[in-house]
């Protein structure tokens, strides 16, 4: 009983932190316009707060590929830096442009190994206000199952609120 009542509160405890970045990102961009401005903030600001973050970053849609990712604003190793939709998890989250929560990337099909170490992830596509794709916002944690729907829900609401 002890230990689910320990996982409520973390789970607590995250939600909270979400919650600030949120606002704090929000303070920090007032005014600014600049995409790439904006994803650099998101990317450090949420890459600072999270201790299970081991990289964290965007792939952007390049408009000049049909389909095709491309590396934007990240925090962490060196990244991949083209990834084809519906290849991997951040180009599943393009094509099909839900959040993908995956608890151990090994197990993915099709997973694109950029970082060895990386052991989950979570990719959240990113619309504008018109609803087009502008990014997907990759997170890689060097711990499995290191994602849940606490995290989701705070990254959909903090990419939602700066960049549609």
């Amino acid at each position: 009983m002890a230990e689910a009542f320990n996982d409520k509160t973390l789970a607590g405890d995250k939600a909270v932190r979400y919650a600030e970045v949120a606002d704090e990102i929000a303070a920090v961009l007032d005014g600014e316009t600049n995409l790439t401005a904006r994803m650099a903030t998101v990317a450090s600001m949420l890459a600072s707060s999270f201790d299970h973050y081991f990289w964290t970053g965007f792939y952007v849609v390049d408009p000049a590929k049909d389909r095709e990712l491309v590396v934007g604003p990240y925090q962490g190793t060196l990244g991949c830096l083209r990834i084809a939709f519906g290849r991997g998890v951040c180009g599943a989250a393009a094509e099909t442009g839900q959040t993908q929560l995956v608890a151990d990337v090994h197990a993915f099909p099709g997973h694109i190994a950029c970082d060895s170490r990386s052991q989950s992830e979570i990719v959240v596509p990113v619309f504008d206000a018109s609803g087009t794709l502008l990014a997907v916002f990759d997170v890689d944690s060097d711990k499995p199952a290191a994602f849940d729907a606490v995290d989701q829900h705070g990254l959909e609401k903090i990419l939602k609120t700066t960049f549609a």
